[in-house]
């Protein structure tokens, strides 16, 4: 029987850590959060009163096994003058689906046999009014996912408008786990939005499988500037009841001099560098390598495949 893992996420992250760990012998089950309400999954939200679709497309389409192509259309963009505009062809399946069933996880199981996917993709909540809210360093309160990430402020609270109940089957996963993983994407609105919820944390606490972080490449303007390793680790315990997070990969890849300036002057990111002496102290288990490469598009990227390999290793070995 495969072992069991759990991976807490949303947005391009998740998708790229997927995308290489499908194709190892484990069991997935991939929990994506529901409360973006930018660009075309926000349209939809509004208009259909549905859960956010846009991070479970992603992750559904990384974890397809179908030809390129397929995938493509997947995410595919209208670009038109008619309210078609901006949406992407998986968005509209999804929310089509979701009219007809009227279970946002029916119509990701639906979507899935259709793509070819053979791991469990589930939505934190099927609630359609999930809220993210954010409390900044100034006092001032930030309301919606998108104006979050789109303020540039740092945030001493995470929190949701009101408490989401959790999809049952979440928490079952959890229970059931061999490995927990928060994967690399934003904190504050991919990672936090998970471990906010109050059943999920209760969950954490009693489940006997160890907590892993894979930590972000780059740091995110205005909320996580001159992070660390070990601060990005000391986020996520603060969010955390008793259980906390026991190893973290990250990579030490020297990234180029160009690259950075890139990144500096384009994104107003920096790199994320490890504070070994830190992490120590905190007793969490490093586990470092060249992890990163230049994709296609000229960005910094994790080697999903590498990055898989080394958390398989780790699973094996527990």
């Amino acid at each position: 029987m495969y072992k069991k893992i759990v991976v807490f996420g949303g947005g391009t992250g998740i998708s790229y850590l997927l995308k290489g760990l499908k194709d190892f012998p484990v069991d997935i089950t991939a929990v994506i959060t529901v409360s973006d309400n930018g660009r075309s999954t926000g349209k939809l939200r509004k208009e259909f009163h549905t859960p956010a679709v846009g991070d479970i497309r992603k992750v559904i389409t990384h974890l397809s096994q179908i030809d390129e192509p397929i995938k493509d259309m997947m995410s595919y963009r209208f670009k038109t003058s008619s309210d078609l505009d901006g949406h992407a062809v998986g968005n509209l399946m999804l929310t089509a689906l979701l009219d007809i069933t009227g279970s946002l996880k029916d119509s990701i199981a639906a979507l899935s046999k259709i793509l070819d996917v053979r791991h469990t993709v589930l939505p934190i909540s099927e609630e359609a009014n999930l809220t993210l809210m954010g409390l900044d360093t100034n006092g001032n309160i930030i309301e919606g996912e998108e104006q979050i990430t789109m303020a540039h402020r740092k945030f001493e609270k995470i929190f949701y408008k009101k408490e989401p109940k959790v999809l049952p089957e979440v928490l079952t996963a959890i229970k059931k786990a061999d490995l927990i993983i928060f994967s690399m994407g934003s904190l504050y609105t991919s990672v936090l939005p998970n471990i906010i919820c109050k059943e999920v944390k209760e969950a954490l606490n009693s489940a006997k499988a160890p907590i892993m972080y894979l930590s972000n490449i780059m740091t995110q303007p205005g909320e996580t500037d001159g992070f660390s390793v070990g601060d990005h680790v000391k986020l996520i315990d603060k969010y955390l009841d008793d259980k906390k997070v026991n190893v973290v990969i990250a990579s030490n890849t020297k990234i180029s001099e160009k690259m950075a300036k890139k990144y500096e002057s384009e994104e107003q990111k920096d790199p994320v560098l490890i504070d070994y002496e830190e992490l120590e102290k905190m007793n969490v288990e490093l586990i470092e390598d060249d992890l990163i490469i230049i994709d296609h598009d000229n960005t910094l990227k994790h080697n999903s495949l590498k990055l898989s390999s080394l958390i398989f290793s780790y699973l094996m070995r527990k």
